[in-house]
């Protein structure tokens, strides 16, 4: 029944609109709106007539669900009225429980943006960074004079590995090792972002995890190791 009534206010509406003709509101409301109105509403009927066949003799099925969909529905409004508010709690929390993933700073000056990061197990700073527009996750190295990629993380950033020219001598954990420089047209950690960034790139095997190193870290305003947390503003 409910499906005839839905198909009904349907085929009245599309009537109602074809003989207004663009002549005007209809019902004081604009033609698409309108038909936004009474496409929802059909949709209402429909949903509604189907929801309570399911629940016959069922009334307090009928009851607690409606509640819970409209307790749902509330919660849902809420967070998107106050997304502002809480999308700073979501990444703070996010960035507790995975170590790398940039936590928002208050800084308390709005021209100066900051982010923290956790410290893993291991005793590492890992930066879930954004480097040239794609994700890349390095390990904080302020003993490194420059951001240094692998090879395929350098790959991954757009740069072309076969005009490289490995002349600078590395010191990595396997020994001395050979890279090519490079320019990084921008690393980002959260809202913290630094532009023609210089790197290197070394060749296979020398690095098992890319560098961030002091060519991105001394172009912060400042950066702060404190207990478990490293503090980055820009």
């Amino acid at each position: 029944m409910s499906s005839w009534i839905a198909l009904g206010l349907l085929i009245v509406a599309g009537a109602v609109l074809v003989l207004n003709n663009d002549a005007g509101t209809v019902a004081g409301f604009e033609p698409g709106d309108f038909a936004g109105i009474v496409a929802g509403l059909a949709l209402l009927v429909f949903l509604g007539g189907s929801m309570l066949s399911g629940y016959r003799g069922r009334f307090t099925g009928a009851v607690r669900d409606a509640l819970f969909w409209g307790v749902l529905g509330v919660v849902l409004i809420a967070g998107y009225s106050y997304r502002d508010q809480v999308m700073p709690l979501v990444h703070r929390i996010g960035g507790e429980l995975v170590p790398g993933m940039p936590m928002s700073v208050n800084t308390g000056d709005a021209q100066t943006t900051g982010v923290r990061i956790r410290k893993q197990a291991d005793g590492h700073f890992l930066a879930h960074t954004r480097t040239n527009g794609t994700r890349v996750d390095m390990i904080v190295d302020t003993g490194a004079s420059t951001v240094v990629l692998r090879p395929s993380d350098a790959e991954r950033v757009g740069i072309n590995l076969d005009g490289l020219n490995y002349s600078v001598p590395v010191r990595t954990a396997n020994g001395t090792a050979f890279a090519a420089r490079v320019r990084l047209n921008n690393v980002s950690i959260g809202s913290v972002t630094v532009n023609n960034v210089e790197a290197l790139v070394t060749k296979p095997g020398a690095l098992h995890e890319s560098l961030l190193g002091m060519s991105f870290l001394s172009r912060l305003r400042s950066y702060e190791f404190s207990g478990d947390f490293l503090t980055l503003r820009s």
